[in-house]
């Protein structure tokens, strides 16, 4: 029986699907990524299940939707008992570590996002789900010097350089101490970047003048909304950029017979609409990358209805040597409650997509967006009430619950 394979997964946040130069997107710099798309199944129709960061990461490692996962508010914890993809791989014999990003601990709602409180609050032992190896961080989207703690850090410790080369050199340190003829491991590798805030540094990578970013048709043009899309896509390019550079030598140093995961837990609007952030239902912030290299498996494009949540199903059938069942027809989308912070969704609201369609409903079960896709990428005509789409729609609408 041939060697179970090595398995790394690694995720980034606010990550666009369309931004990256593989999709596209004529204002990013990503030659690593690039590069690992050529290798690599493409999921084009990906999406996160819901767009936020402790929905999103909970739903990953558990492969349970919020709110059955137990992460029904921002600031809830991922309970201690919640079984995920640690547990499993690790009860199959596999060595498992995560770095980076947590977002899921019990966390100070009156405490300051940005900064040290949440950057050094203590993730305990009990609370790391299950990984056998832990060194992060809970939050605090310090995209430099960012504090970190875990198995071998007892305490936090500030560790000076770009975050996200930083936390993949960690990795790569732990990675050296699995040698080849011992076990298999499961690595998780996660990262804030491209995070606000976006005027940030990137790890010397200059930001494009906002003047010359390229706009998609759906930010409105002119005003308040153009010019602020322009000045934070401007710093977003550029922590994709160095990003993609501190993903590239990870990948270069764990070699092609890894099997590789790529994606992020939400997108960001950038203006798309007149709206920025996530939590919204529209692709800027539902879609996001993914990207899978198994070895021996041909490189293509697929266009199924994938979600993150189908992302664990997918490793524990590498893990077991078996072929992952395939994505379902269309994938569920939600959020479960409303964040309450500056310029994110207003409301509560849950929906369907298949690669063609998407149906978003409001809490009290009526339509708010129906969209064509595959006619209207850019969702710039709502359907939602439009009497000639109703039978499809009441059709998706018994999909919703």
């Amino acid at each position: 029986m041939s060697r179970r394979p090595n398995i790394l997964w690694i995720l980034t946040t606010q990550w666009r699907a369309s931004a990256c130069g593989y999709a596209g997107d004529p204002n990013v710099c990503t030659p690593a990524l690039d590069a690992l798309s050529a290798q690599s199944v493409n999921y084009a129709q990906a999406v996160t299940p819901h767009p936020f960061g402790p929905f999103a990461r909970a739903a990953l490692l558990t492969g349970v939707l919020s709110p059955a996962n137990g992460v029904v508010d921002y600031f809830d914890a991922l309970a201690v008992s919640a079984r995920t993809i640690a547990h499993d791989l690790g009860e199959c014999g596999y060595a498992t570590a995560f770095f980076g990003k947590w977002g899921l601990a019990a966390r100070d709602p009156h405490a300051p996002l940005v900064g040290e409180a949440h950057a050094r609050l203590l993730v305990p032992p009990e609370s790391r789900g299950g990984f056998g190896f832990w060194e992060g961080f809970e939050s605090g989207f310090l995209l430099n010097d960012p504090w970190l703690h875990g198995t071998r850090l007892p305490v936090p410790e500030k560790l000076l350089g770009y975050q996200s080369d930083v936390v993949c050199e960690r990795a790569l340190a732990w990675l050296g101490t699995q040698t080849s003829g011992g076990n298999p491991w499961f690595g998780v590798v996660s990262l804030e970047a491209p995070h606000p805030p976006y005027a940030a540094s990137a790890a010397g990578v200059a930001a494009r003048p906002p003047q010359e970013i390229i706009l998609p048709a759906n930010v409105p043009c002119g005003g308040k909304t153009e010019a602020k899309a322009r000045a934070e896509l401007s710093g977003y390019y550029a922590h994709i950029e160095a990003t993609d550079r501190a993903i590239g030598r990870l990948l270069a140093a764990v070699g092609p017979e890894t099997t590789v995961v790529f994606s992020s837990v939400h997108g960001d609007m950038h203006g798309a609409h007149g709206l920025f952030r996530k939590g919204w239902p529209h692709e800027e912030s539902v879609r996001v990358p993914l990207l899978v290299r198994v070895a021996g498996v041909a490189a293509r494009r697929d266009e199924g209805a994938v979600s993150l949540v189908d992302v664990p199903a997918m490793t524990q059938a590498w893990a077991s040597g078996a072929e992952w069942a395939g994505p379902p027809l269309m994938t569920r989308i939600s959020m479960p409650s409303v964040v309450a912070l500056p310029l994110q969704c207003d409301r509560v609201w849950r929906g369907v997509r298949t690669p063609s369609r998407k149906l978003v409903i409001n809490a009290d079960g009526s339509p708010w967006l129906f969209f064509d896709l595959e006619n209207d990428s850019a969702e710039m005509n709502n359907l939602a009430n439009n009497p000639a789409y109703a039978e499809e729609i009441a059709r998706l609408r018994a999909s919703c619950d």
